[in-house]
């Protein structure tokens, strides 16, 4: 079944103004959260404050059995840029959450996808899990996306030196592979990048109303403690 915390029936059927209350309350909650730790922080990320950005590539082989996202069901290849970083910034000799963002090159535009380092099961999935290193932990985008089958849960796992699995999952399924992800050795600066999924989205991946409202107040007051003045 569907984690009791998320809220969701089964199917992802339109949730109930109980439920969308409390998706509401949720994102205040992360609001709050991220305000907290600007205010002790001056870093223009208070999350994540430090990271390396890379290149990379995308491989997808495409799915058996379509989610109805073009781009997880159609095998191709995507320019990436991937950002990897520690949630809360601590020193290198202590565990710490993992993140791994990634900006999908498509066309003219593109979205964004982001990851932390959770379990892999069909609970702990949705759990956040430190490590001491990116390739310690499984990673998975946390909070399930909509697709016309229904929700859907990206996951990435080290496969070796700087290459991991894509995975999807719809919320209490097995995990299925998609592709791969390839980073380069080679790091460049970080400059500013601010990711965003959801207002950059990939076709076919759609944030739910309530995912949107879990995540939009953090990303708001993220982007407002980077803003100058």
């Amino acid at each position: 079944m569907c984690p009791a915390w998320l809220g969701y029936p089964k199917g992802m059927a339109r949730l109930d103004p109980l439920r969308t209350r409390a998706s509401s309350v949720g994102g205040g909650l992360l609001a709050t959260a991220t305000r907290s730790v600007a205010a002790v922080r001056s870093a223009r990320k208070p999350l994540h404050p430090r990271g390396v950005v890379v290149p990379g590539r995308i491989h997808r082989t495409g799915l058996a059995e379509p989610t109805g996202s073009p781009w997880l069901d159609e095998p191709g290849e995507d320019e990436v840029v991937v950002r990897l970083s520690r949630a809360v910034g601590l020193p290198t000799r202590l565990p710490d959450i993992h993140g791994l963002a990634i900006r999908v090159l498509v066309g003219e535009t593109y979205g964004d996808l982001l990851f932390a380092s959770t379990g892999w099961g069909r609970l702990s999935r949705f759990v956040l899990t430190a490590g001491m290193t990116v390739e310690d932990r499984p990673m998975t985008t946390l909070l399930p996306y909509r697709t016309a089958s229904g929700p859907v849960v990206l996951g990435l796992r080290s496969t070796g030196t700087e290459t991991f699995e894509l995975a999807c999952a719809r919320y209490d399924g097995d995990w299925r592979p998609v592709g791969d992800l390839r980073i380069s050795s080679v790091s460049g600066p970080d400059p500013d990048i601010s990711f965003d999924p959801v207002r950059h989205q990939l076709p076919g991946l759609e944030q739910y109303p309530s995912v949107a409202r879990l995540r939009e107040p953090a990303y708001l007051r993220a982007r407002k403690s980077r803003s100058p003045g």
